[in-house]
């Protein structure tokens, strides 16, 4: 793979990873009137900050990191790419499996 198709690649592992963040944070307001929050260290926030400030602020740290990230991919290319998937996989199968199994059932 030459250079240029690996930053095309961690880019679009960046902006998935986005998307990802903003699926579950609209997912957890959204589910927390319906099914609570499962994540304790959310839940032990909430109450001093409030849902929504815990939320964003929990997001936008997150996606702070993940800029953070981007930025070094210019300089370790392989490893961010790498770290960019493990984080894809572990918000698909801790994030948006469990939102769509949740979901999916309360439709049915």
């Amino acid at each position: 793979m030459t250079e240029a198709q690996q930053i095309e690649r961690l880019h679009h592992l960046f902006l998935l990873n986005l998307c990802l963040q903003l699926f579950d944070g609209m997912a957890t307001w959204q589910g927390m009137h319906l099914f609570g929050e499962g994540n304790p260290l959310l839940l032990n926030v909430m109450p001093a900050f409030g849902t929504g400030t815990t939320l964003l602020l929990y997001k936008a740290k997150a996606c702070g990191l993940l800029v953070m990230l981007r930025r070094l991919g210019t300089v370790a290319v392989p490893r961010v790419g790498d770290a960019l998937v493990i984080l894809a996989t572990v918000y698909v199968v801790l994030s948006f499996v469990p939102w769509m199994w949740r979901l999916a059932h309360l439709v049915a």
